[in-house]
């Protein structure tokens, strides 16, 4: 917005030729996502508390977290006025790149507002807390990433074909053609995994909002090179004419979840709920996606990938050694003493901001490891 009414007047003043620049626009989308964080965030607790809208604590959680039944939950609508707010007040209303990042991000929070709300609504009720049925909320997500694979089908946003994708450690000249037919099913799943990812992750105090931080603000610095033709040709990787704007989404994303992390650090004073998780993992799979950067996002959402592997292997192997041996035998020999795996070393005696903090450390290491990708080619 701001790059649209100040821009046209730089003939009167020539300060105004800073909005020209991504990376002006950019720096301030976050500082004002992190401001509006800071206003919104107060009344939106308030107003939470009133509702007496509180966390659901997940069946097999240690028993640690039984006191957080009575924490707020659904501050993912801080984070979601945040990131629309700055977006929009300093995007190009021309790029087509934001304006799917951003409705696949709305939408995807529309699935998790949809079951925090029931959620409530079940436990005013006086009925068991399950929200929106498994399989309903899988298929909210698996349409809107078909939807977003059939527009760059359809219409490509930039100079290489929609139905593509591209390897990291591999020089620009790199790229693998994908077949129509199977990219719908492979952007649905990557914008299924990462949702569901980060929805997982989503379990301790300012786990999954600093990770996100993290994973975010490396998205931004991938896309701002790779849409300059100057800095793409230097470091040898494609250039993606129009990306460098999703710079604009991904800081304010990293401004919103930093600004949420204000509440959310430990002891938090709100969750994100699935409203806030399943907004935060679509805008980081919309991103990867957009980017034709689907496979880097396991190395910058590395911990996210861990989650997510650590659940698929401990519910695995639970079902295969009930068949074999019966339940007691699996109960007893699990993979992991809880999963997701942040629980598991909460239960090996860590303390909860322990694991935090060195699950943010981790997500730094996957940061710099992609990092890296931009010169070992």
């Amino acid at each position: 917005m701001l790059y649209e009414f100040l821009l046209p007047l730089t003939s009167y003043v020539s300060g105004f030729n800073i909005f020209r620049y991504i990376s002006f626009r950019a720096a301030g989308a976050a500082i004002t996502a992190l401001l509006v964080c800071f206003v919104v965030g107060p009344w939106m607790l308030r107003w939470l508390q009133g509702l007496a809208i509180h966390q659901v604590v997940r069946q097999g959680t240690p028993d640690s977290h039984a006191g957080k039944g009575t924490t707020p939950t659904m501050g993912g609508l801080i984070i979601l006025a945040a990131v629309a707010i700055s977006t929009l007040l300093w995007m190009r209303f021309d790029s087509r790149y934001v304006w799917l990042a951003l409705a696949v991000t709305v939408l995807m929070g529309g699935i998790g507002f949809l079951d925090d709300y029931l959620k409530l609504k079940q436990k005013r009720e006086g009925r068991h807390n399950e929200g929106l049925v498994e399989r309903y909320k899988l298929i909210g997500q698996v349409t809107i990433g078909l939807g977003l694979g059939l527009i760059l089908w359809q219409y490509p946003l930039n100079n290489l074909p929609g139905a593509s994708t591209t390897l990291p450690f591999y020089k620009y000249t790199l790229m693998i053609p994908a077949i129509p037919l199977l990219y719908l099913p492979f952007v649905a799943f990557v914008m299924t995994g990462t949702s569901n990812a980060v929805n997982l992750t989503d379990g301790l105090d300012g786990l999954a909002a600093g990770l996100m931080a993290i994973a975010m603000l490396t998205m931004a610095m991938f896309a701002y090179v790779m849409g300059r033709f100057d800095a793409s040709e230097y470091l040898q990787i494609f250039y993606l004419r129009g990306a460098g704007e999703l710079t604009i989404f991904c800081s304010a994303v990293f401004g919103a979840a930093m600004g949420f992390l204000w509440y959310n650090a430990h002891p938090a004073q709100v969750f994100m709920g699935d409203t806030g998780s399943l907004a935060l993992g679509g805008a980081l799979g919309a991103v990867a996606i957009l980017l034709k950067s689907e496979f880097l996002v396991l190395i910058v959402g590395g911990v996210f990938v861990t989650e997510t592997l650590s659940v698929i292997v401990q519910r695995t192997v639970f079902k295969v050694r009930k068949r074999r041996h019966g339940v007691e035998y699996a109960k007893a020999h699990r993979v992991f003493l809880r999963a997701p795996i942040h629980h598991h070393f909460e239960l090996k005696g860590w303390p909860e901001t322990r694991v935090v903090v060195r699950f943010w450390i981790l997500g730094v290491l996957c940061a710099f490891l992609a990092l890296s990708t931009l010169k070992i080619r």
